[in-house]
């Protein structure tokens, strides 16, 4: 189950490894929409449980995750989540446009020069793995110098919480978790203005874990999710030539290949929430304490099926951002990057063919892609 991009669907509802697995876009929709009998309380546990050597790190940073954004099925949610969602307005986001674009542009010019000298580049690594840090760095107000720092810590998160592992891997992740998670501890305290300051200020004295456990939430899936989609729409827009041409024809827009993406290749392939009491989905008894896995990305491709189609019907039907009281704050901001990236980098696959598609590890949730290397093909050599 830790590969759910790889496999299909069995049945609307079945269990399998001790959870619930929910992969009809109804059902979905319907858990995702009642947290009082579907709670998100299991949202950031460890798919791996934590070995004490790891936790007693973890404990030395002082890392602790109260229910703050994903997790959080308490009275305080609305609240917390309206102070983020003011920072990513539709709006705000329009305004980060333009910058974003001028960055994509001039990246996308130093790739293509590599390209036309016959040399290869990963559009991972080179265009697309920083762009949405960078981004939410500027809409939350975070210091430059901090931003570097983050990638790596973002990683290790999804892997530690959310990847089936051994004692020892575990152990040298929560040592990258735990240090940067005493950073945004520092973060938290001292940054003067913007969306931490309004977290600080909102929270009060002794409410400190909790801007910090929201931090942690919007800098490990806030910006490494969409870097990872940007790479997955790329890929699978290598392979789509009809798809290419049509955007070059202006046949397909920009944000119906973008949407048909988020259907066909979200980068969060599943989310947990556990069940409250004793309930059923569909006719399927499921127990009160039990652990619920809602397959997101077999609920997409139920929509409209496995071809990339912009703008078929159904295209749009997909919970890539989830549904319900908890549906990501970040989607206007997600979609408006890839429009980006999708209107100044699909022309570079032109000619082009990949020598190494991006390789996914074992994760429950995350996709996390660690490369996409592409060159120019033989024939555009010639």
């Amino acid at each position: 189950m830790h590969r759910l991009w790889e496999h299909d669907a069995k049945a609307p509802v079945w269990r399998q490894g001790g959870q619930v697995v929910v992969a009809s876009h109804a059902l979905v929709r319907r858990v995702l929409g009642d947290q009082a009998v579907f709670a998100p309380g299991n949202a950031l546990d460890a798919v791996t449980p934590i070995p004490v050597a790891a936790l007693r790190v973890l404990s030395r940073n002082g890392f602790r995750l109260p229910a703050t954004l994903a997790n959080n099925g308490t009275d305080t949610h609305p609240a917390l989540r309206a102070i983020v969602g003011e920072a990513m307005t539709p709006a705000r986001v329009d305004a980060l446009r333009p910058w974003l674009t001028g960055v994509v542009r001039r990246r996308v010019a130093r790739l293509a020069a590599r390209l036309r000298e016959g040399g290869t580049v990963d559009l991972y690594e080179s265009l697309a793995a920083d762009l949405p840090l960078l981004a939410l760095a500027r809409l939350i107000v975070m210091p430059e110098q901090d931003v570097a720092v983050v990638k790596r810590f973002s990683r290790a998160a999804l892997e530690l919480f959310w990847a089936p592992l051994d004692a020892e891997r575990q152990e040298r992740l929560a040592h990258v978790v735990g240090e940067h998670h005493a950073a945004l501890r520092e973060l938290a305290r001292t940054v003067p203005s913007g969306l931490i300051a309004e977290l600080r200020a909102h929270c009060g004295p002794g409410g400190e874990d909790q801007v910090v456990a929201a931090l942690f939430f919007l800098l490990v899936a806030g910006q490494e999710t969409t870097s990872q989609f940007l790479t997955l729409l790329l890929h699978r827009l290598a392979g789509e030539p009809a798809v290419r041409d049509g955007l070059a024809s202006g046949r397909h827009g920009v944000a119906e290949v973008v949407e048909e993406g988020l259907r066909l290749v979200p980068p969060i392939v599943s989310w947990r929430r556990v069940a409250a009491v004793d309930t059923e989905l569909d006719g399927f008894a499921v127990h009160a304490g039990e652990s619920v896995l809602l397959w997101l990305g077999a609920a997409g491709r139920e929509a409209a099926g496995d071809d990339y189609v912009p703008g078929q019907r159904g295209s749009r039907r997909h919970l890539a951002f989830g549904a319900g009281a908890h549906r990501c704050l970040g989607a206007q901001l997600a979609r408006m990057e890839a429009a980006v990236v999708v209107a100044e980098a699909a022309p570079l696959l032109r000619g082009c063919e990949v020598v190494k598609a991006p390789d996914c590890p074992d994760n429950l949730s995350f996709r996390m892609p660690d490369a996409l290397v592409i060159t120019r093909s033989r024939t555009a050599l010639r």
